[in-house]
């Protein structure tokens, strides 16, 4: 027993004329007829009788066309099943961040041009970023240096300004500029779980001639706290001093500036929804580039 053959017989079913129904198929009549001798002699029982020109359903017809109906129904159902989950996998962007400051600001903004969207967001370090994107894991990354790899396409954002927070009573505090070598012997506060921007800063300080005392390394919401609490001197990019509001300088020392990089597969072909968040980010980070700069 075939769908298409329960297909002719629904028609036939509902038209209750061979003719009609072959019309309606655009199939030869013949064939329609043959197609319903086939199903009857399958299920050993008659499904038409004879009314004059018509034919109607016998008992077995109308039982067969019940369940018939069923299939059908459960088989659209099915399909309107599939397209919406299609739909949700192809609305869905599953993207991996270093630090979530790489999308504050910007993702409420996207959500309000496109509500549509279901985002699945994860911290995670830049190598299992790295390994991520080429399992097919995540469709985006952000991380700092760009990722170097062959099957792997990196656009920098920003190179963003990285300053020396101080605390407001600080002796340093009022001038506009300094080398780092000015605070060699300070106390230093990083930034906890990220390998990366750590190693970063560390090799800003050994550039300038010392290797930092981590006096504290604590996440970004205790950080402001500590600073305020005159516990030491911290190196951070601008865009986290100006939300935190924390009193800085900016660093005299060359490449004291830090890149935020979106990475993604080079030859794989990204869902719409994809393409138009990783476009957005782009266009954000262009239009807010003042927003990690110092002026």
């Amino acid at each position: 027993m075939e769908l298409l053959q329960l297909k002719y017989f629904q028609t036939v079913a509902y038209t209750e004329h061979i003719s009609k129904a072959a019309k309606q198929l655009n199939i030869a009549q013949p064939s329609l007829s043959l197609t319903i001798k086939r199903l009857e002699n399958e299920l050993g029982t008659t499904l038409f009788e004879r009314k004059g020109r018509n034919i109607q359903l016998s008992s077995s017809g109308k039982i067969l066309l019940r369940h018939v109906n069923r299939i059908f129904t459960e088989i659209e159902n099915a399909q309107l099943e599939i397209h919406s989950e299609e739909q949700l996998i192809a609305s869905t962007i599953r993207i991996s961040i270093t630090n979530p400051r790489f999308l504050t600001g910007l993702i409420s903004d996207y959500i309000n041009h496109f509500p549509e969207s279901k985002i699945i967001q994860a911290i995670g370090i830049k190598s299992e970023i790295f390994t991520s994107l080429k399992k097919g894991d995540i469709d985006l990354g952000i991380a700092g240096h760009p990722i170097q790899d062959e099957e792997i396409e990196s656009c920098v954002l920003v190179n963003e300004d990285i300053v020396l927070v101080l605390p407001s009573n600080h002796r340093l505090t009022g001038k506009t500029k300094i080398s780092l070598s000015h605070v060699a012997d300070e106390p230093f506060i990083t930034l906890a779980n990220n390998v990366e921007y750590s190693d970063f800063t560390t090799l800003l300080c050994e550039k300038a001639g010392f290797i930092p005392n981590i006096a504290f390394e604590v996440d970004s919401n205790l950080l402001a706290e500590i600073i305020k609490l005159d516990q030491g001197v911290a190196l951070l990019p601008i865009s986290v001093c100006r939300t935190l509001g924390l009193n800085y300088i900016k660093v005299a020392d060359d490449s004291a500036t830090y890149p935020v990089c979106l990475s993604w597969i080079r030859h794989k072909t990204l869902s719409s929804s994809v393409r138009n968040f990783r476009d957005f980010i782009i266009s954000y980070y262009k239009e807010n580039y003042e927003m990690f700069k110092v002026y």
